[in-house]
């Protein structure tokens, strides 16, 4: 990586770029995907966790929310590009209290960190949901970047994540000069990420609500990263939703996933609906239940008119996942984790004794080198 970088260089497709929330899966794998364009001159990953995915060039600040620290990382970095992927969207991954920090008051000191007078930022992306259009039986078949909900949110997650965009949506009225980029993603299967859709089709009989049989949409999960890349080295500001291309019935789902429906959640009552499913250790949040209920479809072609195009359609995504589902047990016993040691990483990094592996056949030629870094 180069170490310096002029004022202009953003206007010319060069990218220095922050992620927030590098140890959770969306900011690992964003980081891991832009480590391969040459458009992306630096990057620098920020989270009060460790990593969670190796990392080759990316630089890690173990660092809190607040805004005052962020901002000078921000300045010091010259950081143009700053890509939100913190966001908490399912209310079943932690606590209430916890997932409003993140969200709320996460988003907002992020905000104050990129915004004032000789701030280098020129644009944010902010990665959010499809929760922030609700669930109900009196909403539209796909729900376009126009459209609002059909009731004020009533699961303390929607809520936050209204509030949250609406922080975004203020800065980018206030902050003319950067471009702000909402990205709406809808439902996410994969073979590696884990939200309560993926824990629910992992079950040997897949629960229904009885008397329901939801329209569903899905994207996977690599076209989620995909689209944040597109945000990343394109000019998009705006709200756009993500989401491939067509909806299923939950009973179809269930189907091309080879698995048996278990109609047996009640209909009526959080706690009732909550009950059958805790003897398989599965929590599900009033915004899932809401969705088990009545689905949510998004309508996807002002993200394909900028130019993206989807991997997978919502059939493509659920077989996908069919196909994970039956080799993950043979998979089981060859996967590897990733554990991140600081204090190596660092020095592999920083020290003039680290040095690039040599090519095959050059050792001992006597060619200087420059030292690995960053």
């Amino acid at each position: 990586m180069s170490g310096g970088v002029d004022v202009d260089g953003a206007r010319r497709g060069r990218r220095r770029v922050l992620i927030t929330g590098l140890s959770s899966y969306w900011g690992g794998r964003l980081a891991q995907a832009l480590e391969s364009f040459a458009e992306v001159e630096a990057i620098v990953g920020v989270d009060s966790r460790d990593p969670t995915r190796e990392l080759e060039r990316t630089e890690f600040v173990k660092v809190s929310d607040q805004h005052g620290l962020i901002q000078r990382i921000v300045r010091a970095a010259r950081i143009d590009t700053v890509i939100d992927a913190r966001l908490v969207v399912d209310s079943a991954t932690t606590s209430r209290r916890r997932a409003h920090e993140s969200n709320v008051t996460g988003t907002m000191n992020l905000l104050a960190a990129c915004a004032g007078e000789g701030s280098p930022v020129r644009k944010l992306i902010f990665k959010s949901s499809g929760h922030v259009y609700g669930s109900a039986r009196t909403d539209p078949a796909f729900f376009t970047e126009a459209m609002d909900r059909s009731r004020p949110p009533a699961a303390p997650i929607e809520r936050d994540i209204v509030d949250a965009e609406a922080s975004v949506i203020d800065f980018a009225g206030k902050q003319r000069d950067v471009d702000v980029t909402v990205l709406r993603c809808s439902n996410v299967l994969g073979p590696d990420v884990t939200t309560s859709f993926t824990r629910l089709m992992s079950l040997p009989l897949v629960p229904m609500i009885a008397g329901f049989d939801p329209r569903l949409q899905f994207v996977h999960e690599d076209d989620v990263v995909h689209a944040l890349e597109h945000a990343t080295l394109n000019r998009l500001p705006g709200v756009y939703n993500v989401a491939a291309d067509g909806v299923l019935a939950l009973s179809e789902v269930i189907g091309l996933l080879g698995k048996r429906a278990l109609p047996a959640l009640s209909p009526w009552g959080t706690g009732l609906l909550a009950a059958p499913l805790r003897p398989f250790g599965l929590r599900l949040g009033p915004e899932m239940l809401d969705l088990l209920r009545f689905g949510r479809g998004l309508d996807n072609r002002r993200y394909k008119a900028s130019g993206f195009e989807y991997g997978y359609t919502t059939r493509e995504t659920v077989l996908a996942f069919a196909e994970h589902l039956r080799l993950r047990p043979i998979l089981r016993g060859v996967e590897t984790g990733y554990t991140y040691e600081g204090e190596v990483e660092r020095f592999l990094r920083r020290s003039p004794l680290a040095q690039p592996p040599q090519p095959s056949g050059d050792e001992g030629s006597g060619t200087e080198r420059e030292p690995f870094g960053i």
